[in-house]
């Protein structure tokens, strides 16, 4: 049985540049979590049982005011010593060119994970960028998104 879930970015990260994203919330428009859920602290996601998980992101982001912003990366990162160390498993990026305020890009990425031990494994997204950028955010629509899938048993 597949077990799907899928979380939003509900509040505002503020610009920002190397950090976790975190202000995450399950999406409660029109979705519906089947199976047990991940769970989450401080833009960390805890999984909720050992198996394989297709984990997918979609991140939109603004630039900071009259910033040029050569790259903007977002990666999965997975850690399997409870968060001591993280590795990226996934990475999107994009670009804007010069001049002007409110551009935005787009990023995505997704990875499979094979959970073998669930008290130990973590998953964050993390941007890195050239200068500060704002993920977009909002708890009534996607903006920035992470899409699990249990794919099956491990």
């Amino acid at each position: 049985m597949y077990k799907r879930q899928e979380w939003r970015v509900a509040t505002d990260n503020g610009e920002t540049n190397d950090s976790v994203i975190s202000g995450w919330e399950r999406n409660d428009t029109e979705f519906s979590q089947i199976g047990t859920g991940m769970t989450q602290s401080s833009g960390v996601f805890t999984f909720p049982a050992t198996g394989i998980y297709k984990v997918e992101f979609y991140a939109t982001s603004r630039r900071a005011a009259n910033q040029n912003l050569n790259v903007v990366r977002y990666r999965l990162q997975v850690s399997t010593d409870s968060g001591s160390n993280f590795i990226a498993v996934a990475m999107g990026s994009s670009q804007m060119g010069t001049g002007g305020d409110n551009q935005e890009c787009f990023c995505a990425g997704k990875a499979i994970v094979d959970v073998t031990n669930a008290s130990t494994f973590r998953i964050q997204l993390y941007v890195a960028a050239s200068t500060h950028v704002r993920p977009l955010y909002g708890s009534g629509i996607n903006h920035t998104t992470m899409t699990f899938l249990k794919l099956g048993d491990t």
